[in-house]
């Protein structure tokens, strides 16, 4: 069995990481650089309350040693008021300049996922799981805009207060900032003992959110299925197993974290306690005790309060550390996706070989054309072998043959849904495919209608109920209560499965393409409905090239051209009279759907 890490998405390095980000942060980083100094500016006014404490107890000291009154308590007061208010809007000033940077850096990061994942080969994304699409573009970009917007701006004024702490303690004694020094081996055992587990659990972790998200769609996708072979159990319990994973890496990464924090705690525990033995062997009792240089209570007051004071900045710094592992992860994953190459939307429109001519306007040229799934893959069996087909512009071709035969496969190759593996094919840059799997999006009857046009904002009311009105779907604008005005889909209107394969069809009119490719796109009406939609579909094709995966033999006759696949192949092609006079497959295929009928 392949092991499943071959077929997922890839995963950007650190390295790579990087300089994604320093190259997003091109045009914004004055502005990072103001919210540094925002920051820097905010965590040194922090220093003011501890240095102005100390003041005052050197002072209520000396006045009980001579007995005199200090009367300054109230401007120690107003400098305490003045700088934790300078402080504080320093502080949000500098978190909402570096949220601006960090989000506008998100919104770019998030746009070139989508961009990434709406043109990447279908057969990639099937390849690797939906969910961990899905989860990349969910999870992944919620974890790194939780980091991006709050953690970086947090983290940098983090940083300023502990290095402006370490020169205001210097500035005291040498001695006391030696302790700091001293101490930082301690912190960097553990931020290295950290850094050496964290990242690949978290990866883990992240991989295994992907897993589980791929089979709950999956199963969510299938379930008709799922309940006709009364295969719930087994789902349920794949579900289970999946969510046990992502538990269990939840729970190691929790166990990690309290490790980790216990360690900081410890560290910043003896370097307090290294503080406090040193102020009391360098607190005089005065000039008699043979000390030079001694420290005063005072002194050793804001000496303590300073380390008390990053006590909640280095345990910040390391939890931040610990967030930041986890977008790391995240945001690895995002990079990769947007480091695949993209292929251009139109590229159906251009020969995907050197041999194949230049292209045949709105019609559609497939020469010689075979197709894997896999092609990377030396083992992966071909669908399609050597498949040649031609259709003019205007002219309607059908495809017909047996479930399995590759009908379906050539549709997505024309629409430009899968690269041919060898072979050329041209075909319409506006192009459009129908399918039985027909969706109706969140939204207005009219923004489901103009979805596919390419000036949306030009068409007008009239134009679409023009066009409901030539595919017949009159009465489905009658029905809804708000005309074109009325919400679609799960907090709107729900509409059956051939008022959703209407609504599809008549998108097609508004869009106006030059190929419209319908695959079984009446399949699924059923048959009280089935004239109605096929007269739609008639309808959409009238003065377009046309390629139609017919279900229904009656939709093939009605065509120019009608082609026979098996295995993969085209064993026969002709007009519908021509096919039936040669007592060939198709001929077969004709009697066996009159005799049913």
């Amino acid at each position: 069995m392949k092991d499943n890490t071959d077929t997922r998405l890839p995963i950007a390095t650190g390295r790579r990481t990087a300089t994604i980000l320093w190259r997003e942060l091109r045009g914004r980083r004055v502005l990072l650089l103001v919210s540094a100094v925002l920051a820097a500016a905010g965590a040194g006014l922090e220093l003011v309350t501890p240095a102005v404490l100390g003041r005052i107890v050197d002072d209520v000291a000396d006045a009980t040693a001579d007995g005199s009154d200090h009367t300054s308590l109230w401007l120690y007061g107003l400098l305490i008021l003045g700088s934790a208010v300078g402080a504080a809007v320093l502080g949000v000033l500098g978190i909402l300049v570096a949220s601006r940077v960090m989000e506008q850096l998100l919104a770019t990061l998030r746009e070139k996922l989508i961009r990434s994942a709406l043109t990447m080969p279908q057969q990639r994304v099937e390849r690797s799981g939906t969910g961990d699409l899905i989860s990349r573009a969910s999870d992944d970009v919620a974890q790194v805009s939780e980091a991006l917007s709050q953690v970086v701006p947090s983290l940098t004024k983090t940083f300023f207060a502990i290095v402006l702490t370490l020169v205001g303690v210097a500035a005291l004694d040498w001695r006391l900032a030696a302790v700091i020094l001293v101490a930082l081996p301690l912190y960097w055992w553990t931020l290295r003992w950290y850094l050496r587990i964290a990242p690949p659990m978290y990866a883990a972790e992240r991989a295994a959110f992907g897993d589980r998200a791929h089979i709950l769609l999956s199963s969510l996708r299938g379930l008709p299925t799922v309940l006709a072979f009364r295969l719930s159990g087994r789902h349920s319990g794949r579900i289970a197993e999946a969510s046990w994973r992502v538990n269990r890496w939840a729970l190691r990464a929790r166990t990690v974290q309290t490790m980790f924090m216990w360690r900081v705690d410890m560290a910043f525990l003896l370097m307090l306690t290294a503080v406090l033995l040193i102020g009391y062997v360098l607190v005089g009792d005065g000039p008699g005790d043979g000390a030079s240089g001694t420290l005063t209570i005072g002194a050793v007051t804001t000496a303590v309060l300073f380390f008390l004071r990053i006590e909640g900045p280095l345990g910040m710094l390391m939890r931040e550390i610990d967030v930041l592992q986890s977008a790391t992860a995240s945001l690895a994953r995002i990079v990769g996706v947007t480091d695949i190459p993209t292929r251009d939307a139109t590229s159906p429109s251009t020969p995907t070989s050197p041999d194949a001519g230049t292209g045949t306007g709105t019609g559609v040229f497939l020469d010689n054309v075979t197709f894997s799934y896999d092609p990377d893959d030396p083992d992966a069996t071909d669908v399609l072998h050597g498949v040649s087909l031609t259709v003019s512009p205007g002219e309607h071709v059908a495809l017909v043959g047996t479930s399995g035969a590759g009908k379906s496969t050539v549709a997505a190759l024309v629409a430009g849904i899968h690269p041919v593996t060898v072979g050329a094919l041209s075909a319409p840059a506006h192009t459009v495919l129908i399918s039985q799997e027909t969706h109706v999006f969140a939204g207005t009857l009219r923004d489901n209608l103009v979805l596919g046009a390419s000036t949306p904002q030009a068409v007008t009311d009239d134009n679409l109920v023009d066009a409901l009105h030539r595919t017949g779907a009159d009465d489905l604008l009658d029905m809804l209560p708000q005309g074109l005005d009325t919400p679609l889909g799960p907090q709107g209107v729900d509409l059956t499965a051939a008022q959703a394969q209407h609504l599809a069809l008549t998108r097609v009119l508004v869009a106006d393409p030059d190929l419209v490719i319908l695959d079984e796109a009446t399949a699924d009406a059923g048959s009280d409905h089935a004239g109605v939609l096929d007269r739609a579909a008639a309808e959409v094709l009238k003065g377009r090239t046309g390629v139609v995966i017919a279900h229904r033999l009656s939709q093939a006759a009605s065509c120019d051209r009608i082609a026979v696949m098996e295995h993969g192949r085209i064993v026969e092609c002709g007009a519908q009279t021509e096919l039936v006079g040669t007592g060939g497959r198709y001929a077969q295929l004709w009697r066996a759907w009159t005799t049913a009928g």
